[in-house]
């Protein structure tokens, strides 16, 4: 090599370093999306909601809308929405209150059973142990008085950013719901020219990948909550119907949601049934993971998301860690609507497409 040349480089390191610092600029990219989200979490949440609602809402409205102005359909849809979910959590209400008494008269029954069942073999726990346990909670209790109180009232700000969250996504969805297609063109409007087309391409992809999970899960969590709630009506076992809306809410995340739900339900029947019917209960939890993971998954969201459980599992775990259950809840909706999209544009590439039609 002659002085003043460069070193030669091979073709390897050269591919490496072009892909290397276009992975570092889309990770820098990708972090401040997510310190943005982090910081205003709460507009994320309230938009991602207000999308849900559309999802779910918008074919009843389109469907309401050919006999009625658009606006007038808009409202009655929205309404007729939020009094099913008041008059399911009035439902549930009822129940609770109506098992209040004995509901407290099993659990106390329910305690004295499981001491009598730790004390014999093959645990042989001591009577005084689950006592000592009690005084120690009480006097926990009684020390950390002011903790607990100051707890509760920044939980009194909690609740007032979670309402605040759910009007901002009513508002968001009532937008959305009447005119979401004007809103995705004046969008596109705002793109250069040369983009547009793959920006239509994306964006459908990504509604129907999106409104395909969202029916998909809302049709699993049902199914779900039926036979729960069918199954712990016939053990036996005490709110049943609140257990079942648990399941509900629970099954939104992945592979997780069911068995810690159903784990609630199996407390509730060993304090108030005893351990056989938990143990049914338990039984139950293989049941429904077997039930939900090979049967309803695959035929209800097969065709909407085509993700190996295994990429479920980590989008899940990781959404947790990044996010609390929220991530939990949004991480596979946005996974899956990424491998969409990324499906979408290279089965699109090199043909010429028009993005002037809206996804929504």
């Amino acid at each position: 090599m002659q002085p003043g040349t460069a070193p030669p480089v091979t073709p390897f390191l050269r591919t490496a370093a072009a892909y290397a610092w276009r992975l570092l600029i889309v990770g820098l990219l990708v972090y401040s999306l997510f310190a943005v989200l982090g910081r205003f979490h709460e507009i994320g949440v309230a938009v991602f909601l207000g999308l849900v609602i559309t999802a779910l809402l918008r074919p009843v409205a389109d469907i309401v809308a050919r006999g009625l102005p658009r606006p007038l359909a808009v409202a009655l849809t929205l309404l007729g929405g939020i009094a099913l979910v008041l008059g399911v959590l009035a439902l549930v209400g009822e129940a609770v209150a109506g098992e209040r008494t004995t509901l407290v008269r099993e659990f106390k029954e329910g305690i004295g059973r499981i001491e009598d069942w730790l004390g014999r073999p093959p645990f042989r726990l001591r009577p005084e142990a689950l006592s000592d346990l009690q005084a120690r909670i009480g006097q926990f209790l009684t020390s950390h008085r002011s903790t607990l109180v100051s707890t509760a009232v920044s939980g009194a700000g909690h609740v007032v950013a979670v309402l605040t969250t759910l009007a901002l996504a009513l508002f968001s969805a009532v937008f959305f719901i009447h005119a979401g297609d004007k809103q995705w063109a004046w969008f596109q409007d705002q793109l250069p020219r040369s983009v547009r087309g793959r920006s239509g391409i994306a964006g459908r992809a990504a509604w129907r990948t999106f409104t395909g999970y969202t029916h998909g899960i809302v049709l699993v969590a049902a199914t779900n909550a039926v036979l729960v709630g069918l199954a712990l009506w016939l053990l036996g076992v005490p709110l049943a119907v609140p257990l079942a809306l648990l399941e509900f809410v629970a099954a939104f995340v992945p592979l997780i949601g069911s068995p810690v739900a159903l784990a609630v339900a199996a407390v509730v029947a060993l304090a108030s049934q005893g351990p056989v019917v938990a143990a049914i209960v338990i039984a139950l939890i293989v049941v429904m993971g077997q039930i939900e993971g090979h049967l309803l998954h695959p035929l209800v969201m097969s065709w909407a998301v085509r993700l190996h459980p295994l990429v479920v599992a980590i989008s899940v775990i990781a959404g947790s860690i990044a996010a609390g259950i929220v991530g939990a809840v949004v991480a596979v909706p946005l996974v899956s609507v990424v491998w969409s999209v990324h499906t979408a544009l290279r089965e699109a590439r090199g043909t010429p497409q028009d993005g002037a039609a809206g996804p929504l």
